[in-house]
């Protein structure tokens, strides 16, 4: 063997030997390398059902480059399906329109370009629940047109309240939505500087919760008069707010008025006929029978003087009530329930009203612009409602209201005058109304003494 060897090399030159070599080696290392058909598809199917049963393999999960020859028999080829898309809601194309002064369910179906009978569809469905027997400017109806047909009908009185109207088969559904607001309590205080109005409204008072503040207390302070630097107010308050967002505010829960050191507080009671008043926390009526001040916020020109000299008539004359300067077209309240006795003219005191409150008491408010549309001599008023309007007419240098208080005839000086007392709490609600009354003054004391310790920090 080792003689052929020898004259196999023999018969090649050297260098003929050494390239053969190496080209069987080269071939050698490939074919190690690239493995058979078999392995091939071998590994392909491992990779493929690496996550799932051969049963389970789909086309999506076969690699880009694979070849559904290449899988083995026994492999089952499943087409993938889709998952369902949902279809994209179509919006409802809903029309809103406002309602008006002297608008009616016509004239609105009229602006949405519906027909006599769809008021009449529509009125007819909604009558045994009344549902449009009293619209008022500001509310509003949305309507949801389709093709020219009335598909539904949204009557919407406030945030909190709208009926929905849905056309059926057999005519029209109705269903009245009724949501209720989530109520937090706020607490705010403040110290007065300026006046209530400037002040309350840097402790975050909105003006209606500035005159609810100024009317609970107006029977022990006047506002115009009495007020001082260094007054403070506490108040405790509701606020409504739905889905999340604020649309009003509630009721004062509780309120603390501090005025040349004398410190008032009224807090909110509801009795158990669902009447609510405020009462102080010994149970007695913040309310009294009269207002101290028929006006809001007005300035005292001219108190009651009974050697005053007329500034018209230049003479001396007793001055027997109280002016007070406001501009013109102020509303001017009835001190307290009565009857209106007298409303015309009378005189140097121009338009006059005059009210009887029981059998000794009366009222007397002078220099009107105007008087109050829907009165007359007869007419019953309530404590706080409106008469009529500052003016200057009559013997007047300007603008102000006149007004004077008289018991058994005789003038009381109205800033002064003792003011009868309104009813206490009723001996039956007492025990309800102590319960409520230490509450809410618990919540006020650990209000301000909360805000007292933020602001020492």
């Amino acid at each position: 063997m080792l003689d052929r060897i020898k004259r196999f090399k023999g018969s090649f030159p050297t260098i003929h030997l050494i390239a053969a070599s190496a080209c069987i080696f080269i071939v050698s290392i490939v074919l190690l390398l690239v493995p058979s058909e078999e392995v091939s598809a071998t590994r392909s199917i491992t990779l493929d059902i690496s996550e799932s049963t051969p049963s389970e393999t789909t086309l999506e999960s076969l690699p880009p480059t694979s070849n559904i020859a290449d899988l083995p028999a026994e492999t089952e080829v499943i087409q993938a399906e889709a998952e369902p898309v949902a279809p994209e809601a179509v919006p409802e194309n809903w029309v809103k329109y406002q309602v008006s002064s002297g608008d009616n369910l016509t004239t609105l179906f009229k602006k949405a370009g519906l027909t006599a009978r769809d008021v009449y569809n529509v009125a007819s469905a909604t009558k045994p629940h009344k549902t449009f027997s009293r619209m008022h400017p500001g509310e509003t109806l949305a309507f949801l047109i389709e093709g020219g047909e009335l598909k539904k009908l949204r009557y919407i009185e406030s945030q909190l309240v709208s009926t929905l109207i849905t056309a059926q088969d057999s005519g029209f559904s109705v269903e009245k939505i009724e949501r209720v607001p989530e109520v937090r309590q706020q607490f705010t205080s403040g110290t007065i500087v300026n006046s209530l109005f400037v002040d309350g409204e840097r402790a975050g008072l909105s003006n209606k919760k500035i005159m609810e503040l100024a009317s609970l207390f107006g029977w022990d302070v006047d506002f115009v008069l009495d007020i001082r630097e260094g007054d403070s107010f506490s108040v405790m308050y509701e606020e409504h707010f739905l889905d999340g967002e604020k649309i009003d505010e509630g009721p004062i829960l509780a309120a603390q008025f501090t005025n040349q050191g004398n410190t008032f507080t009224a807090l909110r009671y509801t009795n158990s006929e669902g009447d609510s008043n405020y009462f102080t926390p010994d149970g007695y009526s913040m309310r009294k029978a009269f207002l101290r001040s028929p006006v809001d916020f007005a300035r005292i020109s001219s108190r009651f003087d009974l050697k005053r000299k007329h500034p018209v008539l230049n003479r001396i004359r007793a001055h027997k009530g109280v002016d007070y300067a406001a501009s013109t077209g102020t509303p001017i309240k009835s001190a307290g329930d009565g009857k209106i006795i007298f409303r015309g003219v009378k005189g140097g005191y121009g338009n006059v009203v005059i009210v009887q409150h029981g059998s000794n008491i009366t009222t007397l408010y002078a220099h009107m612009k105007s008087f109050k549309r829907g009165q007359s001599v007869g007419s019953r008023v309530k404590q706080g409602q409106v008469i009529g309007f500052v003016g200057s007419s009559g013997l007047a240098t300007g603008p102000h209201l006149h007004y004077e208080f008289r018991l058994n005839d005789v003038h009381k000086n109205p800033l002064t005058v003792k003011l009868p007392q309104a009813e206490p709490v009723a001996k039956s609600e007492r025990g309800s109304f102590d319960l409520a009354a230490n509450k809410l003054m618990a919540q006020l004391e650990t209000y301000q003494a909360t805000q007292v310790a933020q602001l020492s920090q």
